[in-house]
């Protein structure tokens, strides 16, 4: 029988993991890595600032709609073959030790993503994976005897040659334009336009600004008027907020926030308390019990100093007045700014790191079950090429070892 020769396109994560996949389960194989820049796994260098967040424990996760904006009903089709717990061990089985974080973040023991990019670049290089570093693929089409020719320009020559695959997945990454995804469009018939996910937002509030690197945790945050909302850590920042509770946010609005040129408004609720009667009780037995004191002395719903003193000085409040002298107006001003402080968005931050996209390879073109093009028997895509992204906690990186393990695992069969 001749030899299956399989072109994988990306040397990311997604990628990686579906050649070593289909080397292991089809050793027989010729299966070549193309990579349009000069080494593998850039992406995965830098994530979890270099540490390799690399997938999390999803005990928090009841539904993973929250974790997966979009794609997620794949993702749980997905996970029924290789789920989180399946790269935990692995990863281990390949000698990486890992470590889950409290917040459920998994990171390699060493707490350096280069333990996990020498552990998949030898496991390759052991099962006999090829790879092609400087190569951009500029076109992929379909020959008459249903093979796939991939056009290449490689060097910096820049030459332009064909090579002609039995089978191919493409595992690019994310694009943040469409015309980063045109090599495409012999073969795929849908593409979702790519917009941003996962950014910064920038709030030209000079007040706020002011506390630059003061982190609070947990808020909500949220856009007035729509279902979107996000809880936990909110970093200031010189340009405005970070942290994981606006990356959440971003990833679940990202569309909303790309339709309305990223100029909406954003509510904070300092406290994280959603119920306004409750927050009203204990404010009024938190200034019965400290009337004689002084606002500014003081820390209610255990806010810092900081911030509780930022928030008097929005709210106009002295910080020498005493808080019974406080009258029903000003704490009703209080309140409503420590549960439901708006700041209008002026754009999104240049949070060039870990640049992630939502739309791509539209998911109505593949077989859920294989990753296969229905229209282009042959052809298979995996990671964030197709309109699957994830919100940050390394829910980017799962998806990319599930949606890579199965394609290997299918890119081989007959």
């Amino acid at each position: 029988m001749p030899t299956l020769h399989i072109a994988i396109v990306g040397g990311g994560a997604a990628g990686l993991f579906a050649a070593i996949t289909a080397k292991h389960y089809y050793p027989d194989t010729d299966v070549c890595i193309f990579e349009k820049n000069n080494k593998l796994l850039a992406k995965v260098a830098i994530t979890g600032g270099g540490r390799c967040n690399l997938t999390n424990s999803f005990a928090d996760i009841a539904d993973l709609s929250n974790a997966y904006p979009r794609g997620h009903k794949l993702i749980k089709r997905l996970f029924n073959t290789f789920d989180y717990d399946d790269v935990y061990q692995w990863f281990e089985d390949h000698g990486v030790p890992l470590v889950t974080q409290e917040d459920n973040c998994v990171f390699p023991q060493s707490q350096d993503s280069q333990s996990i990019i020498d552990c998949l670049i030898s496991t390759a290089r052991q099962l006999g994976v090829k790879f092609r570093l400087g190569c951009t693929i500029t076109s992929i089409e379909q020959t008459p005897d249903g093979k796939l020719c991939l056009t290449t320009t490689c060097g910096q020559a820049s030459t332009t040659q064909k090579h002609h695959y039995d089978r191919v997945a493409v595992t690019t990454g994310g694009s943040p334009q469409m015309k980063g995804l045109e090599f495409l469009s012999p073969v795929v018939r849908k593409l979702e336009s790519p917009v941003a996910s996962l950014f910064t937002l920038t709030i030209n509030d000079r007040r706020l600004q002011s506390m630059m690197g003061t982190v609070v945790n947990p808020v909500t945050v949220s856009i007035p008027s729509t279902k979107f909302k996000a809880e936990g850590p909110l970093l200031i920042t010189h340009w405005g907020v970070s942290g994981p509770a606006v990356l959440k946010l971003s990833s679940y609005a990202a569309r909303f926030l790309h339709d309305a040129d990223y100029h909406s408004t954003l509510a904070v609720n300092w406290i994280n308390r959603t119920h306004h009667h409750e927050v009203e009780q204990e404010f009024y037995m938190f200034i019965a019990s400290n009337a004689n004191k002084m606002a500014g002395n003081l820390h209610p719903f255990n806010l810092t100093s900081r911030l509780w003193t930022y928030i008097l000085e929005k709210c106009g409040c002295p910080a020498d007045r005493r808080m019974g002298e406080l009258g029903k107006k000003m704490i009703n001003k209080l309140i409503d700014t420590l549960t439901n402080d708006q700041y209008a968005i002026a754009g999104k931050g240049k949070f060039k790191d870990e640049f992630v996209t939502c739309g791509g390879v539209a998911l109505g073109e593949l077989n859920l079950n294989t990753l296969e093009s229905k229209h282009c028997p042959h052809l298979f895509f995996a990671g964030e090429v197709t309109d699957v992204d994830g919100i940050t906690g390394g829910f980017n990186l799962q998806a990319a070892w599930t949606m890579g393990y199965v394609v290997g695992m299918n890119i081989g069969k007959a």
